[in-house]
């Protein structure tokens, strides 16, 4: 062979050498994924009630982090860029496939949108009522006796005959059983009725139990009807401005007064809102956006509480200190309830 056709051969090997190492670095995916800020949408878009249109000029957004599967080229990058972080899959999911993982998002969401449905009517002096319909499954533990019968996404409606209207009267009388005794479980899978009677595990030294993780399913009812549709959204970090969004239409209370305004945290029934993950890319999210108002979950630090919180940093910590790096107008608001965001809007005009 002449050496000017080995030559070639060569390039030819180097070339191939470079794609092939271009095309794993770009897409062989990894076991961890990379957290980015997302987007801030405008809420607008997402709630309906008819006959109470929004009557601000300004919007409520929510944020979002943005996830996706590390490759070896996105994984270098984020390790580069302060604002991104790498998760292992297993955080992510919780160990759960994706077609669990993503039912127990939507749940969530819903269940968020449920809440913020019923605290913003309750403020108005609107009328609402729940529904409950039985707890539903999040987790079912290896050590459970019902693990090859009840799933996650199942909703529990009677155990022994008996319903109850939380998640804690069922396991107030769950505890009360001997670790051993039968228990007869009635649930739901996809509108269909089942039932499964096994044995109970010993949860804690006095206590039995299914060997679940559970939560409160419901459904509200409101007049006038609310149409929410979160479209890809799937968790329930939203809840506190899907509240305040529902309450402006529903109370034609223009609270928004012309600002955009963006936060996060969770809301429970009582209105009280709760910490989220991911906060620092939300408030880059918002910034983007061109939010000059962002609520934020308040906790009063303690030293036991930041040895397990993010970054060591409550939600409100990180906001601000993301918020002084990257969006320094943007005025980051503490806030523990709805109503004290309500009471901080009416009064910062």
């Amino acid at each position: 062979m002449k050496r000017q056709d080995k030559k070639v051969l060569r390039w030819i090997g180097v070339v191939l050498a470079a794609v092939l190492f271009v095309a794993w670095s770009l897409l062989w995916p990894l076991n961890s994924y990379i957290e980015a800020p997302g987007n801030a949408s405008n809420l607008r878009s997402f709630v309906k009630i008819k006959g109470h249109p929004d009557p601000g000029k300004g919007s409520f957004m929510i944020t979002s982090v943005a996830l996706q599967q590390a490759r070896p080229a996105t994984y270098l990058i984020a390790k580069m860029v302060p604002y991104l972080s790498i998760e292992s899959a297993d955080d992510v999911t919780g160990g759960q496939n994706n077609a669990t993982f993503d039912r127990v998002q939507k749940f969530y969401m819903q269940s968020s949108i449920n809440e913020a449905i019923a605290v913003a009517y309750k403020a108005a002096h609107q009328s609402v009522n729940k529904k409950y319909l039985g707890i539903y499954v999040l987790q079912v533990q290896p050590s459970s006796k019902f693990k090859k019968v009840i799933h996650v996404g199942d909703t529990i409606t009677k155990v022994n005959g008996r319903h109850f209207n939380t998640a804690q009267g069922y396991q107030k009388y769950i505890g009360r059983q001997r670790v051993g005794s039968p228990l007869k479980v009635a649930f739901k899978r996809d509108g269909k009725k089942h039932t499964a009677t096994r044995k109970l595990v010993r949860l804690t030294k006095k206590r039995a139990g299914i060997g679940i993780m559970l939560t409160n399913n419901m459904k509200v009812h409101t007049r006038p009807a609310v149409k929410v549709d979160p479209g890809q959204l799937g968790v329930p970090s939203g809840g506190l401005m899907f509240t305040l969004q529902i309450y402006q239409q529903i109370s034609g209370h223009d609270l928004q007064r012309g600002r955009k305004i963006a936060g996060t945290g969770t809301i429970d029934s009582a209105g009280r809102v709760g910490e989220i993950g991911g906060i620092d890319k939300k408030v880059i999210a918002a910034h983007r956006a061109g939010a000059t108002i962002f609520f934020a979950p308040y906790v009063k630090p303690s030293k036991l509480l930041l040895k397990y919180e993010e970054g060591h940093q409550t939600n409100y910590q990180m906001a601000k200190t993301t918020a002084k790096k990257y969006a320094p107008n943007m005025k980051v608001v503490p806030v523990t309830s709805f109503k004290q965001a309500v009471n901080y809007l009416e009064s910062h005009r």
